[in-house]
């Protein structure tokens, strides 16, 4: 299978079968210098907007690389979108409900600053902390060969979900909800997935978020890791939505 390599600054939706596409910069000189490509081997270069061009290595240097395009693959972006809500957590559990959620198909990432949020970003580790997982999603996206680039959004307070998320149906993984994730039934709207900290959701905050229209659901007897739930629940959501 080959590697992919992104770069957003090309526009490779102009890209035909026979034409060249240079790669340059970090992501060529990863490619050449640490995954030890060479010419002659196959790989994939996307956009991250959806087109994705394989063929093979005609070429390299120190910080660039040219591949013969033998294939341009363009997909559409799913619909409906699912975004996932992700609280802040102690350690590397929310990386991890990032990185995993983000093989699984998410199209979009909430950071979330839950009042039983361990971890805070305030100030300038907001925006540092938001890059983190920007970077993280990305390497997931490459390791998954995935054509479109998920956003991670600006840590979001409770509050202001509501705005964020705007006319997505809203589903709250809550262990003592009635309603079972593996009951839903899609009705077009885009899914937005909300998952607490390793505290749990505050009885207060879910009382908000209810109130705005979000729905308690449980995904099954046993109380998951914030590092988990998430991932779990898209793999539902996946099969409940045809993408698998």
């Amino acid at each position: 299978m080959s590697h992919l390599y992104l770069d957003e600054s090309l526009d490779l939706s102009r890209i035909a079968p026979g034409d060249s596409v240079e790669l340059t910069g970090d992501e060529a000189r990863h490619a050449v210098t640490v995954s030890r490509v060479r010419p002659g081997e196959r790989l994939a270069i996307g956009d991250g907007r959806g087109t994705v061009v394989h063929g093979v290595v005609s070429s390299t240097g120190a910080r660039e690389l040219v591949l013969e395009a033998a294939e341009v693959v363009v997909e559409e972006a799913p619909t409906p979108r699912i975004t996932l809500v992700q609280a802040l957590a102690k350690g590397d559990r929310d990386e991890l409900a990032v990185q995993a959620a983000t093989e699984l198909g998410v199209d979009a990432v909430v950071p979330w600053a839950a009042s039983r949020s361990v971890s805070r970003w305030e100030g300038p580790k907001a925006e540092k902390g938001r890059q983190r997982w920007a970077a993280i999603v990305r390497e997931a996206v490459k390791q998954s060969i995935r054509s479109r680039l998920p956003e991670v959004a600006p840590v979001t307070a409770t509050a202001e979900l509501p705005t964020r998320l705007g006319d997505a149906r809203v589903l709250v993984l809550e262990p003592t909800a009635a309603a079972a994730l593996t009951d839903l039934r899609p009705d077009g709207r885009d899914l937005a997935l909300v998952v607490g900290p390793e505290g749990g959701i505050a009885p207060a905050e879910l009382e908000r978020l209810v109130a705005a229209g979000a729905e308690p659901v449980r995904l099954g007897a046993s109380v998951l890791r914030t590092s988990t739930a998430g991932p779990a629940a898209i793999a539902v959501l996946n099969v409940a939505l045809g993408r698998w």
